[in-house]
């Protein structure tokens, strides 16, 4: 009795041209190319770049002068008071506090640290028992105290700031208090009072742009000059997004271009932007609000994302006044607010285009 052969799929074979079982008859390169793809893409995200690269000491901090020359002082003499580091996202407020005490303690220096998320930590309990228990034993080994590092502690509630001051009071001298935040305006002022503050600013765009190609180079990944400064624009000064942005593009293709980087980043390219205000003043509503809705689809685009990046693109816009310009900030302003506090997506930004194109078209 003869065998009958199964119809199924041959993946690979010694020649990429060799038919498939079934007489199908699909070429061996697209499925080796998809394949290696796959191992590519696995490779790439198997560890976050940006903890890859982050700076191991304050020597190799980039894009805060003014800050790395006073800390760099610290290191030197291994000594420091309280400090509070403030500043937006992604402007290396916690890198400096781990560089810092890394110089301080040198290798063993998980021994002396207690590294806390205020946000998920942010109760008078927690202040009382974990940070008060951390902060009243000896330093570890021949160091003169430890190292407490409260990232976003503008998230801790008034009693629990309350209770921290008189924990950084009373072991003040063996133990020192490196508190992060975004808003120092939302930390008690008797804490800001006890500690050195550190203003962090986004970094310039160039700065940006130079660490996106260090780390492409690094990683042997092809970037584009274009897709680099793509990179810079839609990051903002926050290096940690720009790098995020980076290796889910990678993730993509060897070779990162404009159009990858926009399309994986949740971000609308200035034109498509551009085009969509045109489309405003030129051609009324409905057309209008189909373009809108194409933006949407093909970037991803929550609304709020939507309308904080129209409002940037706006100011590029020649052909808007100037007192245009500032009606369209307001309309703007207060679809951003309604949609935070739970607005209807859809009916928020379709009368937001009704009265960019009533403005616009007069």
């Amino acid at each position: 009795m003869a065998l009958i052969r199964p119809k199924m799929w041959k993946v690979m074979t010694d020649s990429a041209d060799a038919p498939l079982w079934g007489g199908e008859n699909i070429s061996q390169k697209n499925s080796i190319r998809m394949l290696k793809d796959a191992r590519h893409s696995l490779g790439i995200m198997s560890e976050l770049w940006v903890e890859r690269h982050r700076p191991q000491s304050v020597g190799e901090i980039r894009g805060q002068a003014s800050v790395v020359s006073r800390l760099s002082v610290y290191a030197e003499h291994k000594e420091f008071p309280h400090m509070l580091f403030a500043g937006p996202p992604g402007t290396g407020k916690t890198t400096a506090a781990m560089a810092l005490t890394k110089d301080v303690f040198g290798e063993h220096y998980r021994d002396n640290l207690l590294e806390m998320n205020a946000s998920d930590e942010r109760g008078l309990d927690k202040i009382r028992s974990k940070v008060k228990q951390f902060a009243r034993t000896q330093p570890y080994g021949d160091a003169k105290f430890k190292i407490i590092f409260l990232d976003e502690s503008d998230a801790l509630t008034n009693d629990a700031q309350g209770a921290l001051r008189r924990i950084m009071e009373q072991y003040a001298e063996t133990c020192r208090f490196i508190l992060s935040c975004n808003y120092s305006s939302k930390v008690i002022e008797p804490i800001q009072s006890r500690c050195a503050v550190f203003r962090f600013r986004p970094l310039a765009d160039s700065d940006v742009l130079e660490q996106v190609k260090h780390v492409a180079s690094e990683e042997k990944v092809t970037l584009d000059d274009d897709a680099a400064e793509a990179l810079a624009k839609i990051a903002q000064g926050d290096l940690r997004r720009a790098i995020t942005a980076l290796q889910v593009s990678a993730a993509i293709s060897e070779t990162i271009t404009r159009s990858i980087v926009y399309e994986t980043s949740a971000t609308a390219p200035p034109e498509a932007l551009h085009q969509y205000i045109m489309a405003c003043k030129d051609d009324g509503f409905h057309v209008a609000r189909r373009r809108l809705q194409d933006l949407l689809n093909k970037y991803g685009l929550a609304g709020t994302d939507f309308v904080g990046q129209l409002h940037r693109e706006l100011y590029n816009v020649d052909f808007i006044s100037e007192m245009d310009k500032l009606d369209l900030t307001e309309i703007m302003a207060e679809v951003d607010y309604r949609l935070v506090e739970g607005g209807g997506e859809k009916i928020q930004l379709d009368a937001m285009t009704a009265k960019l194109v009533s403005m616009l078209r007069n």
